[in-house]
Formats: structure tokens, sequence, C-alpha cells
């Protein structure tokens, strides 16, 4: 157990402390300031606009055979608009050659069409 301290003095003391403790919280210097960084810039990419007959006819024969079938994936391979994907896949979906797994406002998916299904 601690000596005890006199009255007078411990009040007198416990308020420097006090003082002394909220000086240290309150300062401490400049701090440095964050920098941010640049990011990594994408690659545009020179995405078609429209459908010539040599892209559309390699989309009739390529996106049939694939597993998964969405706008963003038709996009990155066929290098064209995400609006232009949305337009082939309703186009394939409509001929039979591919079916819808979920539709939603945000995202839709399609499949291969398989040959029994129909």
């Amino acid at each position: 157990m601690p000596p005890k301290q006199p009255q007078g003095k411990g009040k007198a003391d416990a308020a420097s402390s006090k003082a002394q403790s909220s000086k240290k919280d309150a300062g401490g210097g400049k701090a440095k300031k964050k920098k941010w960084s640049k990011g990594k810039q994408k690659e545009k990419l020179n995405a078609a606009v429209f459908f010539d007959k040599n892209l559309y006819e390699k989309l009739k024969k390529e996106v049939p055979s694939y597993k998964l079938i969405t706008p963003s994936i038709i996009s990155e391979r066929m290098r064209c608009n995400v609006s232009m994907a949305r337009r082939a896949i309703v186009d394939l979906e409509s001929k039979g050659m591919i079916r819808a797994i979920s539709k939603h406002a945000s995202q839709s998916i399609y499949t291969r069409a398989l040959a029994g299904a129909e």
C-alpha cells in the first residue's frame, strides 16, 4: 500500500497531472499527410459498336458453345459493347441456341441449350 500524501498537496498534484496528460493527448506535432496512390489505369478497349457480318458469324458459332453466358463475358471475348451483347443474347435465345438460367434486372445468366432439351 503506498504512503498517504498530505491533503492539500494531493489535490494540486492530481490537477496538474491531468493537465499534463491532456497536453500529451492533444499534441504530438504535425502528422505526415498520406499520399494517394495513382491507381492502375485499365487499358481502353476499342469495342465494336455494331455487328458486322464477320463478328455476327463468329458470335453465332462460338457463344452457344460457352458453358456460362452473360453480357459481360460476350463483351469481353467478342470485343463489343455490353448493350450489343445483350441484344445478341436475346437473338440467340429466340433462335433456341442458348437457354436462360436466371434473369434479373441487373444480371442475366444463360447457358448452352442442350440438344434433347426441346
